[in-house]
């Protein structure tokens, strides 16, 4: 019984010699025959109609190659209060019925003596052909491939090692970050942890188009002399100031201008003026560098930012003011433990 308890499935029954067990079915021993009576999500039915040993749904199982459809029962005289059995979907069609589903309400005792209602949705599996004359009969409407896929759990250990692998090899410089996610993505997909639609089907285009309208702001505050103008004017102030006010002052110009532009902009532009001013300062460039690449890097306080802030952004419908509210004391936060730890490990 081990491999139904999952979240998405839950054992309400078991049909042995015509009679249905609904009580005490954690200490039932399974026999050949026995019939499971299951309620569960579509990918979690279809993950088991993918296992040899088990028989989901009710039909012949068939040859060759087999398509998943789900279809809405019509609100036709000839299929209300039919029960799924009597309309012989396999014998007619060669199509197999793996689940029904009603609308906040188990359909019935069990698969075959569903008694079928206006709505109701089946899960089935047959051949192409099949469903294209399933689709002209007046019983069922809205024939369409069904949104849940089959879980793949035997390939959970190679989209876990191509994960670890990014991380690993990106940090130790074996190869860029982005030809490595690349390389993994084609691994995953040759060894069949997700399928071609799957992976278009996880892009989301306006978040892409948002992604890259950013990226073309940044450039062009870039290409336009608007930071470097910006950083000339605090430069000034920021050298009359102490040695460990220099560094949060750098930080929070650095992570201020990070919110707007790219990381690496705000880098390259910050990097050779902290150098400057350490020598005209007289103290080590280190700890001013080192502050430099903190502060560019945390971009919390707004979804335009850094890319993965505007994925968040876009999947999970926050506000702009989100952002605000926990990114400036992130921030402040982060700088301070910065400084303080750059102050004491690299000091001037």
């Amino acid at each position: 019984m081990a491999r139904f308890q999952r979240s998405g499935l839950r054992l309400i029954g078991l049909r042995r010699n015509g009679e249905i067990i609904r009580q005490n079915l954690g200490d039932q021993v399974l026999e050949a025959k026995d019939a499971l009576i299951i309620f569960g999500t579509t990918s979690e039915l279809l993950t088991l109609n993918h296992m040899p040993e088990l028989f989901v749904g009710r039909g012949r199982r068939g040859d060759g190659e087999m398509v998943t459809v789900e279809a809405v029962v019509a609100p036709t005289k000839r299929s209300l209060g039919m029960r799924l059995s009597d309309l012989a979907l396999g014998r007619r069609f060669g199509v197999r019925v793996l689940g029904a589903s009603r609308h906040n309400h188990i359909p019935g005792p069990d698969l075959g003596n569903v008694r079928l209602k206006p709505a109701d949705k089946l899960l089935l599996e047959g051949p192409a052909d099949g469903f294209d004359s399933l689709a002209e009969d007046a019983a069922l409407v809205s024939v369409t491939r069904p949104t849940g896929r089959a879980f793949r759990r035997s390939r959970g250990p190679i989209t876990l090692t191509a994960m670890a692998a990014v991380v690993t090899l990106a940090a130790l410089n074996f190869m860029d970050i982005g030809v490595l996610a690349l390389i993994a993505v084609a691994a995953i997909l040759l060894l069949r942890c997700i399928d071609a639609d799957e992976a278009w089907g996880a892009i989301d285009g306006a978040i892409l188009v948002l992604i890259f309208a950013m990226l073309i702001v940044g450039k062009g505050l870039e290409n336009a002399g608007a930071i470097t103008m910006i950083v000339g004017w605090l430069a000034p102030v920021i050298a009359n100031l102490p040695p460990i006010l220099i560094l949060g002052a750098i930080y929070l110009l650095a992570s201020a201008l990070t919110e707007t532009v790219t990381n690496n902009a705000v880098a390259v532009v910050l990097t050779p003026i902290g150098i400057q001013l350490a020598s005209q300062l007289g103290i080590d460039p280190r700890p001013i560098i080192v502050t430099i690449m903190f502060g560019a890097s945390a971009s919390f306080a707004t979804p335009i930012g850094y890319q993965t802030n505007t994925l968040v952004y876009g999947a999970a419908a926050y506000r702009f003011v989100d952002f605000l509210k926990v990114g400036i004391p992130m921030n402040l936060i982060v700088g301070f433990a910065s400084v303080l730890a750059i102050s004491y490990f690299f000091p001037f």
